[in-house]
């Protein structure tokens, strides 16, 4: 069983350590480190924690530090507690969707990921929160992630940067997004934009990659979004690096834009706030040979006496400025819909 005390006892005494769950597995991963410094990431196998663009790129090795599992029991799930912003950012993120969409009709990009961060003025149960977020998104990778030098943070992401196994490789092309429900009808907008980035993908691995498959764009589920999401694999050449690759992929059109170099550049000067580790990556690195990566989308940050939880979406010329904040209100409650205060 997965003792969450001792999790407990790991931040009480600032020692860094990462707890996973993998998607659709009934497994938790606890890999703790053995001293406080911060590790930077050289190629070594491990826990990989990367931010979007600027930041410490941050490893807990395998070696050396201690790794356990084990199978998941019935969480005991405390009750959640919807709590409110600290101000309606409304006005100015939809500003900020007009000047991206009028970037893009000036032909400075086709596409660009725009996002904000919405923070609660609340402190919360930090191990009972995770504990929900675990057990109420299954599909998704399920982490929670500390160190005294970077902070802590957790999420529930449905998007896969790469899978490698072997000579082996898989990611998803995943965008477009709308509440959940039976009979999803998606727009030309949210197709165009998925293709945005099937096809970036598709020309990043096509060197490196031995014909790759493309699976035709499903619906998928999130939580309570509708995805679409389709699934490139292939054979990896002989002389393909790792590291080529994910340096490649990430980020992709679905957390940056394309082309990619004028999309950071539009959002590091726009966005007004540093990303830090939203819309990075994080997950196992060589472990066994295998690589096993996500996207850090859908996460919080515990910062002090607030929680911080990041949400974006994809703006193209047919982008409507409130549905994009709707959007953006929508994500939010993957992560507000698990929160457990601390005064419970």
């Amino acid at each position: 069983m997965l003792e969450f005390d001792k999790i407990s006892h790991y931040l009480r005494e600032a020692i860094p350590f990462v707890c996973y769950v993998k998607p659709n597995e009934n497994v938790w991963n606890l890999l703790i480190q053995q001293s406080d410094e911060i590790i930077d990431f050289i190629g070594q196998a491990g826990f990989v924690f990367m931010p979007f663009h600027e930041g410490n790129q941050v490893i807990i090795p395998f070696e050396g530090n201690l790794f356990s599992k084990g199978n998941l029991e019935n969480l005991e799930n405390k009750p959640t507690e919807n709590f409110t912003s600290e101000s309606n950012q409304k006005e100015s993120f939809e500003d900020l969707v007009i000047k991206g969409v009028s970037a893009i009709q000036q032909g400075e990009f086709d596409k660009v990921v725009l996002s904000r961060k919405i923070v609660l003025k609340e402190q919360i149960a930090s191990i009972e929160t995770f504990q929900s977020l675990i057990s109420t998104y299954p599909t998704a990778f399920r982490y929670l992630f500390f160190h005294p030098k970077i902070g802590l943070w957790m999420g529930a992401t449905p998007e896969q940067l790469v899978k490698i196994n072997q000579n082996q490789f898989e990611t998803v092309a995943l965008a477009g997004t709308q509440l959940y429900s039976e009979n999803v009808i998606w727009a030309t907008k949210e197709i165009e934009e998925q293709q945005f980035v099937t096809d970036y993908i598709i020309s990043k691995v096509k060197d490196k990659v031995n014909n790759p498959i493309v699976s035709d764009a499903k619906t998928v589920k999130a939580g309570n979004l509708a995805h679409l999401k389709s699934f490139i694999s292939g054979e990896l050449t002989p002389d393909f690096q790792a590291n080529d690759l994910i340096k490649a992929l990430h980020p992709t059109p679905a957390v940056c834009g394309l082309p990619k170099e004028q999309a950071i550049d539009f959002i590091l000067k726009n966005e007004g706030y540093n990303r830090k580790y939203y819309a990075g990556f994080l997950g196992e690195y060589n472990k066994d040979n295998q690589t096993d990566l996500f996207v850090n989308l859908r996460c919080l940050e515990v910062e002090n006496d607030v929680v911080n939880i990041y949400v974006g979406c994809g703006i193209t010329k047919d982008s409507n400025p409130e549905k994009e904040f709707i959007e953006t209100e929508n994500k939010s409650m993957t992560m507000r819909n698990v929160l457990v205060s601390k005064t419970f």
